[in-house]
């Protein structure tokens, strides 16, 4: 469980306090820097070789493909599995084929396609650690430090951008490639050393685990049916497609266009994360005062005129200048989705729903760069940036109508206000279908109300298990309407029961809240296989599309 201390002192280092999360902070930070002395190392091969922007571009796609192809499965093991034990093994795997690409590259048997194929592997490991990284966060910090962390975790990701292209490019240009890739598997290794430390509190439930299938199923049922969590995967995607043409092609632009070396691409790179870095300490200051929404679409608009700046200034200074602006305009956005991403989710699918955005954003930066890398190639460079930043200025202004600002205000805590369903004998887990109806007595001026609140309250059913729901209206009593919803089993009413939250808490409480009478609405369950109960009256119901 996360520490629960927190108070009047919460801020944006707060986090840090926490020894278990600083450690992990300061690891996966050296861990980051490695990355980007790896990205440097193999951009600038990939240059060096072959002179292809397409195959430039390939390096980034060959980091991001795998994450588009196993996040989700990741996702549901990070929700299943121990993630303390998952992430060590993952840690090891990168370690390994790190160090693989270093001794190869250290003996010159490191040619263009085995380069992107050890890049692709390297890619497994970081897909399959992304999402259940993610998903601990909560557990090392208070809720109410929920949001400083993330926003921290950006941090990280940008001092590394700041330190390891500058790194990596001084790397390659003084040892070679070889010694870049060593320090890539050797950051690795600090990471196991703070997971094997770490004395993670196992959840206690008293259900069985889920299975891989259903939990993967469970997942994408939720996601389906997430107002906020989807407005930012629809966010993400119509930023990142453009956003990808800057990494991708500015290896291009410094080799061919500025006609300089890898020292240049790594100082226009640390560029982008001293600006990220400034823009996260003052992005706590511009929330306050910004409606988050239209902030994204101001960073969207400045991201895209960044890509007009690398498209045709040649000038190293005024480059210095326009990627200090992207890095800030790229965290504004970039933390604000990781935070949406964390909130607007319950804890029992947060792994599936990050990798989900995970996903979103690996496909974009992987087709992106595939995409502008091909427009380069057979256009110009200048071309394909001033394609991206017009796409990225329009995805922008059509992102406005996904809104994000209710997501750090919702209570998806879990409520415990769902009593344990009374039985004469408990049915065993596979008992099923089980069908539950709630009866509920409304007056006729209160049923535009009760509609209102019984749509938001199905899809809320469907979220969380049910696989059909609806309402029906007694024909014969008016007033007498009875909600009904289906799942599989009844094991998977049970974990209903847990996955209940304080939103819905606050909506059932409407519901009870128009309800007529002392008593509050009867609920009865039915599980498949079990006896019948008689029934004295006769009533007929039809159905009411709320």
């Amino acid at each position: 469980m996360p520490p629960t201390a927190a108070g009047p002192q919460d801020g944006a280092w707060a986090p840090l306090r926490h020894p278990t999360f600083r450690a992990l902070w300061l690891a996966i930070l050296a861990g980051n820097i490695g990355t980007w002395v790896h990205d440097v190392a193999a951009a600038w091969l990939m240059a060096e070789t072959t002179g292809s922007p397409l195959m430039v571009a390939a390096v980034q796609s060959a980091t991001t493909l795998p994450v588009v192809l196993l996040a989700l499965m990741a996702g549901a093991l990070a929700d299943i599995v121990d993630r303390r034990r998952y992430l060590i093994f993952a840690q090891l795997w990168m370690l390994f084929v790190a160090s693989a690409l270093a001794l190869l590259a250290q003996l010159d048997l490191l040619g263009p396609w085995a380069l992107l194929a050890l890049t692709f592997a390297l890619g497994i490991g970081a897909a399959m650690a992304m999402p259940a990284q993610a998903a601990i966060t909560p557990e090392l910090v208070p809720r109410t430090q929920l949001a400083p962390a993330v926003a921290l975790n950006s941090i990280s990701m940008n001092i590394a951008r700041s330190i390891g292209p500058a790194l990596g490019g001084l790397i390659v240009a003084q040892w070679g490639v070889s010694w870049a890739f060593a320090i890539n598997a050797l950051s690795f290794f600090g990471v196991v050393v703070v997971l094997w430390r770490w004395r993670r509190e196992a959840v206690v439930s008293p259900l069985p685990p889920e299975g891989f299938g259903s939990a993967l199923q469970a997942g994408l049922r939720y996601a389906a049916r997430a107002g906020v969590f989807q407005s930012v995967l629809l966010k993400s995607a119509s930023f990142f497609v453009f956003a990808s043409a800057l990494p991708a092609l500015m290896p291009v632009v410094v080799r061919q266009e500025l006609r300089a070396g890898p020292g240049t691409y790594g100082l226009l790179l640390g560029c982008i994360g001293i600006g990220a870095i400034g823009g996260a300490l003052l992005l706590p200051r511009l929330r306050a005062q910004m409606d988050r929404d239209r902030m994204m679409l101001a960073a969207t608009l400045v991201c895209a005129a960044t890509l007009l700046g690398l498209a045709f200034l040649r000038s190293l200074p005024a480059l210095a200048v326009v990627m200090l602006v992207n890095g800030f305009a790229w965290i504004s956005m970039l933390s604000s989705l990781q935070i949406a991403a964390q909130t607007s989710v319950p804890a029992w699918v947060r792994a599936r729903a990050l990798s989900l955005y995970i996903v979103i954003f690996s496909l974009g930066m992987a087709t992106g760069s595939l995409l502008w890398g091909a427009v380069a190639q057979n256009a110009s460079v200048a071309i394909a940036l001033s394609c991206a930043a017009a796409g990225g200025a329009l995805a922008g202004v059509f992102a406005l109508r996904f809104k994000l600002g209710a997501a750090e205000a919702l209570d998806l805590a879990p409520s415990g206000h769902w009593p344990q369903p009374l039985v004469q004998q408990e049915p065993e887990h596979d008992s099923g279908p089980v069908l539950i109806t709630i009866e509920y007595h409304i007056a006729a001026d209160r049923r535009a109300r009760f509609v209102e609140l019984m749509r938001v309250l199905g899809r809320s059913r469907r979220r969380d298990g049910a696989t059909q729901w609806g309402v029906m209206e007694d024909v014969a009593q008016a007033g007498v309407h009875l909600e009904y919803f289906l799942l599989p089993s009844w094991l998977e009413h049970l974990r209903q029961h847990a996955r209940v939250t304080g939103e819905e808490q606050k909506l059932q409480a409407q519901l009870r809240d128009l309800h007529q009478g002392n008593q509050p609405p009867l609920v009865r369950h039915f599980a498949g296989g079990a006896s019948r109960p008689q029934n004295d009256g006769h009533r007929h119901f039809h159905g009411a599309k709320p």
